[in-house]
């Protein structure tokens, strides 16, 4: 087995990204953190000003959530159930009440349906955005532009944009973990860095289709000693550098040092990292570990706050199955059952643990549903109008921002586009959306493109 081998990056993917660069590293960077610190592109950067946050949990729910069954209250669509939104909008479209009762939750008595009752219980640490809106009301222009900001081109991903920007605080791990990433709407590009370096991509751990409890990172035990491996990396080293010396735009061979470097440190500090029998039982019992319905998720949640609490920058997991045109009482009900005490559970020990002051931790799916129905007891895409909540990192706890119409069909107060969206998440973390910039096609690229504002309604 070659040192290539032992690299999380598959061949494929890492020939097309090499091609944008690495700065290589010296060998010694392998096994002293120090070194890597003062060289490599994953080293802390400092942000542009202070920061509210110093790092990313995404909790991403695939397929679109309905809020106006969560956590976007519209007791019109009962006192007008089956009639017309009106509006000249959706004349067919008739109004479906939710079949979840909503009640207020904490001292905040922000209003949460029975969809998510152990989320209520979080309610005073939620800040609840009821006027989000996107471009496409198609599933995988919205899940990319969710995660790229443009649905149109490749782009990188708002992990790569972090890691880019702030770099990562432990040299031995990924500075960007996508745990059950997307399989489908988009794929790689979710968690890729397109244009940016390579070193700024997601390593991914399992897919949203196989449970965490099968999800393997490759090559992560060897069958050498450590000793061996690094001769075999220290001569394969002195043949890259040659290689180098005669091809100084050989950027193939340049970008190889910090994927084998970053490939041998990992061995060591991956496994005790992604280790939950550490925890102990009702650390799990928290998360909903060992009860079926929460066990997936519950292990996935857990799993994020230990590689959060090890120094990884940005932490994405992700859920699927959202997508509910028919059936939604059940399905829904089926999707928030398995992640409602794991996401509870997340927030309660972050806050224990100190964590969540200085973690932003975000939830939400592509955009949102429709408050008319469809086939009988379902609703239709709708990004003209839908929530997301954040929590931790300086926004405001007990707080909801903005607001739809009256029957959660439009946004109308205090919208937040996407590229606001982005743009506010940057500047929790310190980072001016302006200024993080990379050159590339002959222009200054960034996440929100040459939109997005900050909304200062949200920070606390």
């Amino acid at each position: 087995m070659t040192p290539f081998e032992y690299s999380f990056t598959s061949r494929r993917s890492f020939l097309r990204s090499v091609s944008y660069g690495f700065g290589a590293v010296a060998f010694a960077a392998m096994t002293r953190q120090d070194t890597h610190a003062a060289e490599s592109p994953l080293a802390v950067k400092a942000p542009h000003f202070e920061p509210r946050a110093k790092r990313i949990l995404m909790l991403t729910m695939e397929g679109a959530p309905s809020h106006v069954d969560s956590f976007d209250y519209k007791p019109e669509l009962a006192k007008r159930s089956g009639q017309s939104i009106g509006k000249g909008k959706v004349p067919n479209g008739k109004l479906m009440p939710s079949p979840w009762e909503f009640r207020q939750g904490g001292e905040s008595g922000l209003w949460i349906s029975d969809l998510f009752p152990e989320v209520r219980q979080q309610a005073d640490k939620l800040c609840v955005i009821n006027s989000m809106h996107t471009d496409i009301p198609a599933h995988p222009p919205a899940f990319i532009q969710m995660h790229t900001g443009i649905s149109t081109s490749p782009r990188p991903s708002m992990g790569a944009w972090v890691l880019y920007g702030l770099g990562s605080e432990n040299a031995n791990l990924p500075g960007f973990v996508t745990v059950s990433a997307p399989a489908g709407v988009g794929g790689s590009t979710n968690y890729g860095s397109a244009f940016l370096p390579a070193s700024y991509q997601g390593t991914k751990i399992g897919t949203n289709r196989l449970p965490i409890s099968r999800a393997q990172v490759a090559n992560l035990k060897s069958p050498r000693t450590k000793d061996t491996q690094e001769e075999q990396l220290a001569f394969i080293q002195t043949l890259n550098a040659s290689a180098q010396e005669r091809d100084r735009n050989n950027l193939f061979v340049e970008g190889l040092t910090e994927a084998h470097a970053l490939a041998h440190r990992m061995q060591g500090e991956l496994p005790p990292v992604i280790d939950l029998s550490r925890e102990s039982s009702a650390t799990q019992s928290l998360y909903g570990i060992g009860s079926t319905e929460t066990d997936d998720f519950g292990r996935q949640c857990l799993m994020a706050r230990r590689l959060l609490e090890a120094g990884v920058r940005f932490v994405e997991v992700c859920h699927g199955g959202w997508d509910q045109h028919r059936n939604l009482k059940e399905d829904h009900g089926k999707h928030a059952g398995a992640t409602d005490k794991p996401i509870a559970g997340l927030l309660a020990d972050l806050a224990e643990r100190g964590l969540l002051k200085d973690t932003l931790v975000l939830w939400g799916g592509e955009f949102g549903r429709t408050p008319y129905a469809q086939i009988a007891d379902g609703r239709d895409h709708n990004h003209t109008g839908f929530t997301t909540w954040m929590a931790g990192g300086g926004v405001k706890g007990g707080f909801r921002y903005g607001a739809t119409d009256d029957f959660g069909y439009e946004a109308v107060i205090d919208k937040v586009h996407i590229h606001d969206w982005h743009a506010t998440i940057l500047h929790l973390l310190g980072l001016d959306h302006e200024r993080l910039t990379f050159r590339h096609a002959g222009r200054d690229m960034r996440l929100t493109d040459v939109k997005g504002r900050v909304h200062e309604g949200i920070l606390s």
